[in-house]
């Protein structure tokens, strides 16, 4: 499937409603960078939101790094670097089919490709973005405190910006995952409406047991944080 779209040889392509790839990838309207599996789901709500039981919308995430090395506790204290890999990646699949995704991209780098000084990543997201045209892009805000959400985010503006400045997405959202936003001047942040499909959006973070079991609840977080921002905003 890779050579399909010249990516790079560890990438995969999945397609949760069974069509053709290209398709898939040439209807999206929203599109989500993530370093990891689980950052789409935690910081591009909105854009799922959005598309989600819409015949003229369609939701695609691009996930950069295959997990390995994230911390294991609890039940998943034992559990072996490659398994958890495994186990990510099911994860992740899992909730592009939860959230209807047009299409999930694993490019299945490890963190210091991403942080490091090689141009593939750059190159596969060129192609996927030219692919996919997206109106509407998310990815990493550049103040998280993740050093490779922080390196996602260069390569997400990078890529975006060897594009035709005809072809680039029309709205572009750094969005919050290791840091809130809060101390942001107003008329310098954005707010997204999240608003609706409660159980959904619970449904997409809860899928990623592995981090979650060992106590960091993600997926109470997440809605904490929203609620607070539309409360406090």
């Amino acid at each position: 499937m890779p050579a399909l779209f010249n990516l790079n040889p560890l990438a995969e392509v999945y397609v949760p409603e069974g069509i053709d790839p290209l398709e898939a990838l040439r209807r999206t309207t929203h599109l989500a960078v993530g370093a990891h599996p689980d950052d789409v789901e935690i910081m591009a709500q909105h854009g799922i939101l959005a598309c989600y039981q819409q015949s003229n919308r369609h939701f695609m995430a691009v996930i950069l790094t295959n997990g390995s090395g994230s911390p294991r506790s609890g039940s998943y204290t034992a559990t072996t670097n490659d398994d958890l890999v495994l186990l990510r990646r099911e994860e992740q699949l899992r909730a592009a089919e939860i959230g209807a995704y047009s299409a999930v991209v694993l490019l299945n780098y490890d963190s210091a490709a991403i942080k490091g000084d090689t141009n593939q990543p750059i190159d596969d997201l060129v192609k996927l973005f030219t692919l996919a045209n997206p109106e509407i892009l998310y990815t990493h805000q550049p103040f998280d405190r993740h050093p490779t959400h922080v390196a996602a985010c260069v390569r997400v503006l990078t890529a975006s910006r060897r594009q035709p400045a005809a072809a680039r997405p029309k709205k572009v959202y750094g969005c919050e995952v290791w840091r809130s936003l809060d101390w942001v001047d107003e008329p310098e942040r954005i707010s997204l409406d999240v608003s609706g499909h409660e159980e959904l959006r619970r449904a997409l973070l809860q899928v990623y047991s592995s981090q979650i079991a060992g106590g960091k609840r993600y997926d109470l977080a997440v809605i904490g944080r929203q609620q607070a921002n539309a409360t406090f905003n």
